[in-house]
């Protein structure tokens, strides 16, 4: 088959993989986006598509790259990557319903040399990242291992929940890596991917190019690591490969979605050497960071977005970055499609199911209990007449929080705790905010509680 033809077989393998992608993401997503994807071509290991703009292709990278992949290489074992190219033309190409359609094979770089790099999103580079308290010292040392021409922390283990930047510091690492020592070899896959590959060459008995691949690397980056949990073999030859470029002081990097002593279903030995470096952790966004994040995008989008609908998506979503801009994307795409400008009134009803399900109220007894918990008090001391400090310090922060989280005014919260007026809620909120200006460890106790009962 030539470089550029599209013979019955690769028709054929793309028509099966349609299937697939309809049965797991349903028909409304998939009319949506993956409609818009054309197959160009499949060359020396990779899989060539065009869509018809930029918004399209950054639409669909994050999200479906790394399942393309994956259901491409389950039909040909001999692709490597995924290339989504922007543009029309005269070339064979075919659609996903299975028609002709035109498409431009866009020339493409070099394909990887290695077989199980991941694709690479171009949006996910430290340009692009959004600096904040919540992440700052994992940014910090991502950039150190990106940047030093030796091996620093080793390995370097990035931990958060889902949507925090993970991924996108994983990916800025390769990418710096990539840039300033083009002749060092990278690899970059999901452990999901990592285990599907190592299967594979159980399958077929290929053991030994398996570990030749990874074991020959100047950087291994692993995202997920707790996909691995409770998978044995994977896990054994998963220890064995670190061990062996730890030894050899070649890089590794590493993420989770907890710290290493947290994975459950892990064997010790593995969670011990995980933790042997530097462990990193990305706190959930705050207010300013998401705001942050949405003013980068915005800048970015083609169609203007007011500043008040940005400040108002990050006031309601406040679970994770990646729900945050996936909610400013929905936005700008029924914007785009309707061809009308954004509105606060629109994105109020574009964004209603989502809103509706993130319209978790916290309560002033959650609060109680999370703070008489944090400084190991008893919750009665809340609401009792008690003035020591070890008492009144924690009720003073409660009702602080009590007035920035919730929509209670502050007669209903004085009742709260122990049937306090307004006057005493004004007082506490204001020494709050003084100590937290003069004492730099208190603010950041106050943060923390914050951003755990927003999460």
């Amino acid at each position: 088959m030539g470089a550029g033809d599209l013979g019955a077989e690769r028709r054929e393998q793309w028509g099966r993989i349609v299937v697939r992608l309809r049965a797991e993401i349903g028909e409304t997503q998939f009319k949506s986006w993956l409609n818009n994807l054309r197959l160009v071509a499949v060359r020396d290991g990779v899989v060539v598509y065009a869509v018809p703009s930029r918004f399209v292709r950054d639409w669909i990278v994050p999200r479906y790259g790394d399942r393309l992949r994956s259901l491409w290489l389950a039909e040909d074992g001999a692709v490597r990557s995924i290339a989504i190219d922007i543009g029309e033309s005269d070339g064979d190409a075919a659609a996903v319903n299975g028609t002709d359609a035109s498409a431009t094979a866009v020339p493409v770089a070099d394909p990887p040399t290695r077989e199980f790099t991941a694709l690479l999103d171009p949006r996910y580079t430290f340009a692009d990242f959004v600096v904040g308290k919540p992440n700052e010292f994992a940014h910090a040392a991502s950039l150190r291992v990106a940047e030093s021409a030796t091996v620093t922390f080793n390995p370097l283990y990035l931990y958060g929940g889902v949507g925090l930047g993970k991924t996108h510091l994983m990916h800025a690492i390769a990418w710096q890596i990539r840039g300033q020592t083009p002749n060092r070899k990278v690899i970059y896959l999901s452990a999901e991917t990592f285990m599907y590959q190592f299967v594979r060459a159980l399958r077929f008995k290929d053991t030994m190019a398996f570990k030749e691949q990874f074991r020959s690397v100047d950087v291994l980056l692993i995202d997920d690591v707790q996909f691995i949990s409770g998978k044995e073999s994977t896990q054994e030859e998963f220890f064995h490969t670190f061990n062996a470029l730890i030894d050899q002081n070649r890089q590794v990097v590493i993420s989770g979605d907890r710290q290493p002593s947290d994975l459950d279903g892990m064997e010790e030995r593995l969670r011990s050497r995980l933790g042997w470096g530097l462990v990193a952790d990305i706190h959930p966004a705050d207010y300013e960071l998401r705001l942050g994040v949405l003013l980068a995008e915005a800048e970015r989008s083609a169609i203007p977005v007011p500043r008040r609908v940005l400040e108002f998506i990050a006031h309601k979503i406040a679970t994770n970055i990646r729900e945050v801009e996936g909610a400013l994307n929905r936005v700008i795409a029924h914007a785009t499609l309707v061809g009308r400008p954004v509105t606060l009134e629109g994105t109020h009803e574009i964004l209603r199911d989502l809103l509706r399900a993130h319209d978790r109220r916290v309560t002033v007894e959650e609060i109680q209990r999370k703070v008489a918990e944090h400084y190991n008090t008893r919750l009665a001391d809340m609401t009792s007449d008690r003035r020591a400090r070890a008492v009144a310090r924690p009720r003073q922060v409660a009702m602080y929080l009590a007035k920035q989280l919730t929509q209670r005014s502050l007669p209903e919260i004085g009742r709260k705790f122990g049937g306090r007026d307004h006057t005493t809620v004004i007082h506490a909120v204001r020494r709050v905010d003084e100590l937290k200006l003069g004492d730099p460890s208190f603010a950041e106790d106050v943060e923390l509680l914050r951003r755990s009962l927003e999460s």
